[in-house]
């Protein structure tokens, strides 16, 4: 399969490299000095279960170079989206598929809005990787997991072929009827960490402070109010699934937006707690916190350093 993976960070980097390992033909489209080493050297992942070397691999900053592929791993930045989306018309041809790996709830609505959202199919993955310098990539975690579908629901010959190739280069892989649920149980997890970054703090206190915990769980209620309004059938014991699983992560964990905010770089809060209050407003179901963790960060949104 011929694959172009959009934007080579930690989860670009580790799944294109799995699915380059496997044999497939995979174009990295990345920038700056992480463009640069991929060109000079190669990708290397270290990974849980031991570490890839890719002496070569193709990357470039210039998405026409590639041509028509047959599948494009969506892996830019949130805020980067649009635009990404944007880049993507040289590559695609008439049975390209466009899989997003991004946070968000939205966002195939929003390639979709660009390049025709018959193209798009719906994704959600987990993982914890990241660029430890340009040209390697760290996988923090063991967890390396994709759930991907249509939106209709139905098992489609080219959902089951990205399934296939997935699940062929060593990646944990489940190919969904119910995406959207998919989509929403990661958002209202991903969506409460807004918390960490409002207080400045890891997961551990944030869970332990009584106060803290309340805002915590508020947002996962907000979430779970916005879903239901929409026609989500999510689990009747999503918050207390959710608060469990998140319970069990190390009490230093910091989470990617409260980490984004520490470095000075920009954050997705967009597209995360402010994607919930637009939602809010939009079907009539308050959501006081995702509101507040959204306007108190929205001025640090195009990053600002810590003075």
């Amino acid at each position: 399969m011929k694959i172009a993976v959009m934007g080579a960070g930690g989860v670009g980097g580790f799944f294109g490299g799995k699915l380059a390992s496997a044999g497939h033909q995979v174009a990295f489209i990345a920038r700056g000095a992480h463009l640069a080493a991929l060109q000079r050297n190669g990708l290397r992942i270290d990974g849980s279960a031991g570490q890839i070397t890719l002496p070569s691999v193709t990357a470039t900053d210039d998405p026409a170079s590639v041509g028509p592929v047959d599948l494009v791993l969506m892996t830019a930045k949130a805020y980067d989206l649009h635009s990404a989306a944007g880049q993507l018309s040289p590559m695609l041809g008439g049975e390209t598929v466009v899989l997003p790996l991004l946070n968000g709830v939205d966002i195939a609505e929003r390639i979709g809005a660009v390049i025709g959202q018959e193209k798009v199919l719906g994704g959600v993955c987990y993982i914890g990787a990241s660029i430890a310098e340009p040209g390697v990539i760290k996988q923090a975690v063991a967890m390396q997991k994709i759930v991907l579908g249509e939106f209709s629901g139905e098992v489609t010959p080219r959902a089951q072929a990205v399934h296939d190739a997935l699940q062929g280069a060593d990646i944990q892989v489940e190919l969904s009827r119910q995406i959207g649920v998919e989509i929403w149980s990661k958002y209202i997890f991903i969506a409460a960490m807004g918390v960490c970054a409002l207080t400045g703090s890891v997961l551990g206190p944030v869970l332990a402070d009584p106060d803290t915990r309340a805002l915590f769980v508020g947002c996962l209620e907000e979430i779970e109010a916005l879903a239901r309004k929409k026609g989500i059938p999510l689990k009747k014991s999503i918050v207390a699934d959710t608060l469990k699983f998140v319970e069990q992560l190390p009490g230093q964990a910091k989470p990617s937006l409260a980490l984004s905010l520490e470095l000075g770089q920009k954050l997705e809060v967009e597209v995360l707690n402010g994607t919930a209050a637009r939602l809010g407003r939009e079907v009539g179901v308050p959501t006081p916190i995702n509101q507040f963790i959204y306007a108190a960060l929205k001025l640090r949104a195009d990053g600002a350093p810590r003075q």
